[in-house]
């Protein structure tokens, strides 16, 4: 590959480079084949100013490769590989508080939106998202009307539950919907793999958040049990033991009031 001199690189437009760092810098060239394929080689050597950096120059590169017929079989493998390999990197081990949250009524919201349902979910899953990092917490995954997050304490998961049941309730949701969902907390100690959280503990928190109703936040014995301190204006209800679906023995369940918002809801969900 002939190496680009300093005039020939200065000439070639922004559109030219797969990257442009906040500094203005230009990287990885992909002018023509040969320096696309020499991006293609070097893309994990380059230092990323964020995920969201590297996205958008690996899509660009992408085009590139297309644009030239490169097929980036290789590439495109080692990218998934590395991916899974560092997406749950930082996340907290051992003892962990999942939050899981689920729209109620979600099937009704989309025949009442249609193609705007996508516009909600959007909007939906950015608030929460924004509760869950307020207090430290990650997105271990989101899908369809569901979102799961892990926190390093009860207090955290706890305090995130409060913050998102509050935004929905206040929120201008497009359509003037109303958006309610079930939540649910649960503390355990499950094992990070490269492909996310597994263990019992992943499965308790499914299926207490499944027994909730829109609105309302459940807790487990064990969050309870290892909060330092409830938030202000949070009370806990004590809501007995249940025989949860799946699960090898009954569980203690706290219903989480938050000052403000509606306390009172139909029998559990139980099934």
């Amino acid at each position: 590959m002939a190496k680009l001199s300093a005039r020939e690189r200065a000439a070639l437009p922004d559109s030219a480079f797969a990257y442009i760092d906040s500094t203005g810098a230009r990287r990885l060239p992909i002018n023509d084949e040969a320096h696309v394929r020499n991006a293609l080689a070097r893309f994990d050597r380059v230092a990323w100013e964020s995920d969201e950096a590297r996205d958008r120059a690996r899509a660009k590169l992408l085009q590139a490769a297309k644009r030239f017929g490169i097929m980036p079989i290789g590439f495109i493998t080692g990218q998934v590989h590395a991916e899974r390999r560092g997406r749950f990197t930082g996340f907290p081990t051992g003892g962990v508080t999942f939050l899981l949250t689920d729209i109620e009524g979600s099937t009704a919201l989309l025949r009442k939106l249609e193609d705007g349902y996508a516009a909600l979910l959007k909007e939906v899953r950015a608030a929460i998202r924004s509760c869950v990092r307020e207090v430290g917490g990650h997105t271990v995954d989101a899908r369809a009307d569901e979102y799961f997050a892990v926190f390093a304490e009860p207090d955290a998961g706890v305090a995130a539950a409060v913050s998102i049941q509050r935004t929905m309730r206040e929120g201008a949701w497009p359509g003037d919907a109303a958006v309610r969902l079930r939540a649910g907390l649960h503390t355990g100690r499950p094992t990070l793999t490269e492909s996310g959280y597994v263990g019992l503990s992943v499965h308790t928190v499914a299926r207490i958040s499944s027994c909730a109703h829109g609105g309302q936040t459940l807790a487990s014995s064990q969050t309870y049990a290892g909060l330092a301190a409830p938030p202000a204006g949070v009370a806990f209800r004590d809501l007995g033991e249940h025989r949860l679906a799946g699960l090898p023995k009954a569980e203690r369940l706290f219903q989480v009031d938050i000052k403000g918002l509606p306390t009172r809801f139909p029998a559990l969900r139980l099934r």
